[in-house]
């Protein structure tokens, strides 16, 4: 991981300690799965939740005299999740053997590559909710394959290993040491995930292991050198990646504060217990003795291979977010919410075709996502399709609706389904726009509250009062504009 440091300390990021303040460095490596039929270097199926042992071909077992044969559709998806981060793509990479023993790496040794990976340095951009752009450089993008997977609570005094997920190729993703906050981590792991799933190259899905972090943690004096780093390994969710950084991060400053020193070490996060723990010492290198596979000649493609993948890429978050707020005139905040999921973006570009598409930004990530995270739902589980959520809105810009009859058809279609037009209908619930009733309406409540007029008159923002009242009066039929202009040219505020 490259040391060179490009962030100016920011007071914002700083963490309090009882010597002064203190300021966090992170650095990511990436693990993600790579979207592939077959293995890196077999034909054994990569299906998740297959019986144990099942996917295994003689390759992953590490069985005398199979050779490996390189995925070509694993280097397309490494060189594509490449451009999608704007990085250098090297048309020569080398295949490598990291040695080291595991139970569950049958061969004794890892597949990867070292010094001359696939990607070189790229960059991801982080929007955060301050409206704060950062920039974080990613160092490079290797290809490997996966161990198999040890499980030591199936009995009580011995583990079992499962090689299904050995040898499924890897995407291990490695940032600079460009990260200040357990939020900045958050936020750059959403991004990746965001990215990968728009690409098609990776599934993002943490739970499952397809994507999982290993985060590298120290703290400083603001200004001064890099500390002594420790890496928590495997970290499988956004809300434990934050978890382990924040208590990691007090851990380590609570040692320098006491005047001890920090041990560079490999850790594992305790989600249970919500701390660290140690689970190796780490020197400044393993001895892993690299050398280049001597059964894989090393990887070449031509730049035509390069362009034509890169013709074919598809809209990114960047590049849709930018679109929305340019071409669509949503908010900044808005836009970032709507793609930071393929699916959702795609829900709202439907809702959106041929209307108003800030108001249906208003109601897919008020109204709809608001119901689903409620309910636990999936955008894939919404009951509201993008047509009956569009109906709504063209209800409302035709003025059939008023914005708060139009929160009960959301509730009645959520609930019970059926065409938005149909129930406004059938159910009576159109919008007053006659007139002559509201003006009815308007002249009952002012009736009804003449002490009330002088005060308005006074206080012209109390004015909302009075329109709460006709709009109880008519069971919120009335059309609000309507009822607001009225009201002002008979309490004499135009």
């Amino acid at each position: 991981m490259s040391l060179i440091d490009t962030r100016i300390p920011d007071p914002k990021k700083f963490i309090k300690g009882t010597t002064g303040d203190w300021e966090i460095v992170l650095g990511l490596e990436v693990h993600a799965q790579v979207t592939s039929q077959s293995k890196l270097f077999s034909g054994a199926s990569t299906a998740f939740g297959g019986e144990q042992n099942n996917h295994v071909s003689f390759i992953d077992a590490a069985m005398p005299g199979m050779l490996p044969v390189i995925n070509e559709e694993c280097v397309r998806q490494a060189v594509r999740t490449g451009l999608g981060l704007k990085a250098q793509i090297n048309n020569t990479s080398v295949f490598d053997r990291k040695n080291y023993f595991y139970p569950d790496l049958p061969q004794g040794y890892q597949i990867s590559q070292f010094k001359q990976p696939i990607v070189g340095e790229g960059k991801i951009i982080l929007d955060m909710k301050d409206g704060e752009q950062v920039e974080i450089g990613v160092e490079r993008l290797h290809l490997e394959q996966d161990a198999g997977k040890s499980m030591h609570d199936q009995h009580p005094s011995m583990s079992f290993v499962d090689l299904n997920r050995s040898g499924v190729a890897l995407m291990e993703i490695v940032s600079k040491p460009d990260l200040r906050s357990s939020e900045e981590v958050r936020t750059y792991l959403t991004k990746l995930r965001a990215i990968l799933r728009y690409l098609g190259t990776c599934d993002g899905n943490m739970e499952q292991g397809s994507m999982r972090a290993d985060i590298n943690v120290s703290v400083r004096k603001p200004g001064g050198g890099f500390g002594i780093r420790c890496e928590i390994k495997n970290v499988n969710s956004m809300r434990f990646a934050v978890a382990a950084i924040e208590y990691e991060a007090r851990r380590q400053i609570a040692i320098l504060e006491d005047g001890g020193v920090i041990d560079q070490e490999t850790r594992l996060f305790d989600a249970s217990k919500g701390e660290t723990r140690s689970m190796r010492s780490k020197e400044e290198a393993h001895d892993y003795r690299y050398f280049p596979d001597p059964d894989l000649l090393p990887l070449e493609f031509d730049q035509a291979f390069v362009d034509s993948l890169a013709h074919d890429l598809p809209e990114l978050p960047d590049e849709k977010r930018e679109r929305f707020i340019n071409a669509l005139g949503l908010t900044p905040y808005d836009a970032g919410v709507l793609v930071a999921e393929k699916e959702t973006a795609d829900f709202f570009e439907e809702v959106a075709e041929g209307r108003d598409a800030k108001l249906a930004a208003n109601w897919v990530i008020n109204d709809l996502l608001g119901a689903l995270n409620k309910a636990g739902k999936t955008i894939e589980e919404s009951l509201v399709s993008a047509e009956q959520l569009g109906g709504i809105v063209d209800l409302i810009k035709a003025d059939t609706i008023s914005g708060k009859i139009a929160k009960d058809v959301f509730e009645i279609v959520y609930n019970e389904g059926g065409d938005p037009a149909e129930i406004v209908e059938s159910r009576g619930m159109k919008q007053v726009t006659d007139l002559g009733a509201i003006e009815t309406a308007v002249d009952e409540v002012m009736a009804a509250n003449p002490d009330k007029i002088e005060q308005v008159r006074a206080k012209p923002n109390m004015l909302g009062w009075f329109v709460g009242q006709v709009m109880k009066a008519t069971g919120g039929k009335a059309n609000p504009q309507a009822v607001n202009k009225l009201l002002k040219e008979k309490i004499g505020l135009e």
